[in-house]
């Protein structure tokens, strides 16, 4: 009868320590389920902004048979093409008149007998500046300079035209951050709201790449667009209490 009621007793033992041991797991679960509760969001900032610098090249070409007379009217469109950018405002600082370069098509290995013109030469004015409108107006401008003969490459505006840059991009940068940053927690705030918690502190925070693209729809700068739009997707993790 003893022995009956010692493993009753034991039993009953047994049985309350699974007891325990079940619900301090059952607890320590609770716990690790409050301290996972988090969000996790992004915020969008965008911002269109005004080219601060340009570099426009403006390549022009000669061809002939005439080496001495190729590398002649080269050196006269280089001087015309100076003297435009002059009347236009520009400074010597901001103008390098480079080289003019003639070619001899038959010298080459792979010249064909045929060729028209022997000689092809090239020649570039290149302009630097900050002055970013006044690039813009004077590539609009250039009619004179086609009218007495200068040959330019590309499209008409000198080699396709202004490359138009953002250089102060870094004055732009924190503030274009702060506002992505706000608008994440904004959306926190109204998601815990709405869900009946507060919110907690930042867990983990990823700022994102800032995009720059032009404002032409293309989908990547290419440098002719004068406004660039700057886009910045940012991802943040808070605890919910």
């Amino acid at each position: 009868m003893a022995s009956n009621s010692s493993r009753l007793l034991m039993a009953l033992i047994v049985g309350a320590g699974i007891a325990g041991a079940g619900f301090f797991v059952a607890s320590g679960m609770e716990r690790f389920r409050m301290a996972d509760r988090s969000i996790a969001v992004k915020g969008l900032a965008e911002r269109d902004v005004e080219a601060d610098f340009a570099v426009w090249n403006l390549s022009f070409r000669r061809a002939g048979n005439d080496f001495a007379e190729v590398q002649q009217a080269l050196a006269a469109d280089r001087e015309k093409v100076t003297g435009f950018l002059k009347t236009q405002g520009f400074q010597d600082s901001e103008m390098e008149a480079r080289p003019v370069a003639v070619q001899d098509l038959l010298a080459r290995d792979y010249a064909q007998s045929n060729t028209p013109l022997r000689f092809n030469g090239s020649g570039q004015v290149l302009v630097r500046t900050s002055r970013v409108s006044e690039v813009a107006k004077a590539a609009l401008a250039l009619d004179p300079l086609i009218q007495a003969g200068v040959q330019f490459s590309g499209d008409g505006e000198g080699a396709g035209g202004p490359r138009y840059q953002l250089r102060g991009f870094n004055d732009i940068k924190a503030p274009l951050l702060a506002e992505a940053t706000r608008n994440a927690r904004e959306q926190a705030e109204k998601f815990a709201a709405e869900a009946g918690a507060r919110l907690g502190p930042l867990k983990s925070a990823n700022q994102g790449v800032i995009r720059i693209t032009g404002d032409d729809g293309n989908d990547h700068d290419d440098g002719r667009s004068r406004t660039k739009r700057l886009r910045v997707v940012s991802s943040f993790e808070y605890e919910l209490r």
